[in-house]
C-alpha cells in the first residue's frame, strides 16, 4: 500500500464498512476525493467507532500522512 490511489481505495472500503454506524451524517453517496477530504473522514471513524476501527482508520491515516510528508519529484 504505497501509493495514495491505492490508499484512497481502502479509505473507501473504510468508508463503506463503518458508513452505518460512525458516518451516518455523510451523504450515502459521499467518498473523500483528496487526502484531507480522507484525513477528516478518518478521524471521524476513529472517533465513533470501535477498537478495529480505530486501528484501521489509524493506520490508514498514517499511510496518507506519510504520502502528504514525501518530499515532490519537481
Amino acid at each position: 500500500m504505497h501509493d495514495e490511489l491505492t490508499v484512497m481505495r481502502h479509505v473507501w472500503t473504510l468508508v463503506d464498512e463503518y458508513r452505518a454506524t460512525c458516518l451516518w451524517f455523510l451523504r450515502e453517496d459521499y467518498y473523500p476525493q483528496t487526502s484531507d477530504e480522507a484525513r477528516r473522514v478518518l478521524e471521524q471513524i476513529e472517533r465513533h467507532g470501535d477498537v478495529e476501527a480505530f486501528r484501521k482508520a489509524a493506520e490508514l491515516r498514517q499511510w496518507l500522512l506519510r504520502n502528504s510528508n514525501a518530499p515532490s519529484a519537481v
